[in-house]
Order: C-alpha cells, then sequence, then structure tokens
C-alpha cells in the first residue's frame, strides 16, 4: 500500500486502522510553531488552527507537533507573514489580504470584490491556476500556502446608522479586513481602518469607528457588534468566500520527510473542511438569534452594489496597469469565474432560487 496516498485520502480513523501512522514512528520527531492572526475565542476561523494540530499529531502517532499561538502570543496579528519570511516560525495560520500592504497580490489567496465564491475558489485554487499562482508570488515570501478553509460569502457589516444608499457612505469611519476592498471603498468615501477583531468593539462603542465587517453571524455575536451597532448589512459584495491560509516556510516544508509533507498536506485538507462546515452549520443558527435580539437586518440596495462593482473594476483597473503579475492573476481568476458563473446558472443558482421559494 503507498502510504502517502493513504495519508492524503483516507480519514484519521482509517489511516490509523490501518496502520500507516505507526510506521513513520521511526523518524525523528519534528516539531513546529503555528502563529495565527486570530484570537482562540473564534473557534471557527482559529479552530482551523487547532483542528490541523490535532490532525498532525494523530497521523503522525505524535512523532510531529505543531504548537497553535493565538494573535499576539508570539507576535501581532499582522506579523506573522514577516515571521514566515524570517523563519521565526515555521507556520501561520491567516487572512492573506492583510498583507497587501507588502503587495496587492496578497488579496487574490483570500478575497477580491465580487470574487469568488468558497466553492469557486477552492476549484480555481486546486484544480485551476489559483494555487500555482499564489504560490509562484509566495515563494518571494519563502513560503507556500494550503487551504485553511473558507468562510464563505460574508454579511455586509455592522453599522451604528442606516445606510440607504452610496452618499451614506461617504465620511464613515469603518474597519475594513483589509485587501483591495478598502480602496474600492475608499473611492466610495468611506475611511478604512485595519485592525485586529478584538479591537473593533471598543472603538465602535467610544464612537472613534461607525461601522465593521467581519465575517458572518456566528463570528459576529461572539464579537458582541450587535450590541454596539443595530444595522446589520447584506451580502458583503467584498468577500463572495474569503479564503484563510495556512503559510508555510519553504525550508522547514522541504525538510520534511515525504511521509510528514504528506501529514501536512493531509492535515491541512481536514481542517479547511471542517472549518467551511462549521461556518455553514453554525451561521443560521446565529442568525436566528441576533434577529430576535432586535438586530436589524437589511440589504445593501442596488445602487449601493452598482456603485461598488464600478469601484472595484477602477480598483483592478488601476492595479492591472502598474503590475503585469497582479494582471495575469486576476484576468486568470475571472477567466475561471466567468466559467463558473455559466455553469451555476443551470446548477446552484436554479436549484437555490426555487428551494428559497418553498415552504419546507
Amino acid at each position: 500500500m503507498d502510504r502517502r496516498s493513504l495519508i492524503k485520502n483516507a480519514g484519521i480513523a482509517g489511516v490509523l486502522a490501518a496502520g500507516a501512522a505507526p510506521a513513520v514512528h521511526a523518524q525523528a520527531a519534528v516539531r513546529w510553531r503555528l502563529a495565527s492572526s486570530f484570537p482562540k475565542s473564534l473557534d471557527t476561523i482559529f479552530g482551523s488552527a487547532d483542528t490541523f494540530s490535532r490532525t498532525v499529531r494523530a497521523l503522525s502517532g505524535g512523532r510531529f507537533e505543531v504548537s497553535v499561538h493565538a494573535a499576539g502570543e508570539l507576535m501581532p496579528a499582522f506579523g506573522v507573514v514577516d515571521a514566515i519570511q524570517n523563519g521565526t516560525i515555521e507556520m501561520a495560520q491567516t487572512a492573506p489580504y492583510y498583507f497587501t500592504g507588502k503587495d496587492s497580490i496578497f488579496a487574490f489567496g483570500c478575497a477580491v470584490p465580487f470574487g469568488l465564491t468558497a466553492r469557486q475558489m477552492d476549484a480555481w485554487m486546486e484544480h485551476g491556476n489559483g494555487r500555482k499562482l499564489m504560490d509562484a508570488f509566495y515563494a518571494k515570501y519563502n513560503m507556500r500556502s494550503f487551504s485553511a478553509g473558507n468562510t464563505g460569502t460574508q454579511m455586509g457589516g455592522w453599522y451604528r446608522k442606516e445606510i440607504k444608499g452610496p452618499a451614506d457612505l461617504k465620511g464613515l469611519k469603518m474597519r475594513l479586513g483589509g485587501g483591495l476592498f478598502g480602496e474600492a471603498m475608499a473611492k466610495l468615501g468611506v475611511v478604512a481602518q485595519n485592525m485586529p477583531a478584538g479591537e473593533v468593539y471598543q472603538a465602535l462603542e467610544k464612537g472613534t469607528l461607525d461601522a465593521t465587517e467581519f465575517v458572518g453571524p456566528y463570528d459576529d455575536e461572539k464579537l458582541g457588534f450587535n450590541k454596539v451597532a443595530p444595522f446589520y448589512y447584506y451580502p458583503g459584495w467584498w468577500e463572495g468566500g474569503a479564503e484563510l491560509e495556512f503559510f508555510v516556510n519553504n525550508k522547514a516544508y522541504e525538510a520534511l520527510s515525504a511521509e510528514n509533507k504528506a501529514i501536512v498536506d493531509a492535515a491541512t485538507q481536514v481542517a479547511a473542511r471542517d472549518m467551511t462546515a462549521k461556518y455553514d452549520a453554525m451561521n443560521p443558527l446565529a442568525l436566528k438569534r441576533l434577529v430576535a435580539n432586535k438586530t436589524q437586518l437589511k440589504p445593501f440596495s442596488k445602487e449601493l452594489m452598482d456603485a461598488g462593482y464600478k469601484a472595484s473594476m477602477e480598483v483592478f483597473a488601476e492595479h492591472e496597469a502598474k503590475s503585469p503579475e497582479f494582471k495575469k492573476i486576476h484576468q486568470d481568476m475571472r477567466a475561471f469565474q466567468r466559467d463558473q458563473l455559466l455553469w451555476e446558472r443551470f446548477s446552484e443558482y436554479r436549484f437555490d432560487s426555487y428551494m428559497s421559494s418553498v415552504k419546507l
């Protein structure tokens, strides 16, 4: 039996039952450190790092261990790429678009305005050119990527006042996750603020922020945004499906045995699938609780969505004019997206539209 194939394709129980894990016991013990950009309280996002660590330990029979550290324990939330690049840590879990200050291309590893959904992103990364293109870019930072999970389409955020149209965005101080979205919103008059999730509640409470976006009902409820901003808008057109990534230092990865590389590959897949499934299971329940507690749930107007789309396309054009590499990745993603939208017009969209109209 090919042990690497077994580890990659089987679940933990199947691997252990088949006796694959004990075969790696003869190898020297491996100890890695993983720094997350998220707090432990977010059991969905941070939880994917914990799931990865547990899976690695189980598949290796305890000979390969990855200690997981929340944001701020080893370094600030936004310091993880520098730490990976210089070899301070072997691994990180983060949202790539946090690092567009280094290069706008980072956004494509996570989410861009009017971009891919979770399933589309997974398909582009693993069976299109996405992972190949992004890892070629990440090589400049001495690292490679693996999916850590996807949040799915996000909500449009929490606002202290009602947002009826584009004019209501002018001068709005809003926490944005990062990436090209901030540039698009700036064109609409928003004053973008990029800060870790743990600092946002106090800023909203004090009025130094007027609005924030984060992920969706389950995480947002935990962070308490509904207590300081009553209006909850949808959809998050800037994050049709936000991909979280595991970044791994290239030197550390190449130093692994073939078996341990396969374990890392398999454990990331387990963690990624678990994160996305947990969001899909937990978000509807949290949304019902939020609405029951007087959250005012509102859709963005078509006028605002159209303004956001126009601003976003201007941002993409500006970056394409400056960077051939940006243009190559963006055009590849859009070509893939067009095919996905064509297919989903006859499958997911039609089915979901019908099911949303019937009483179950």
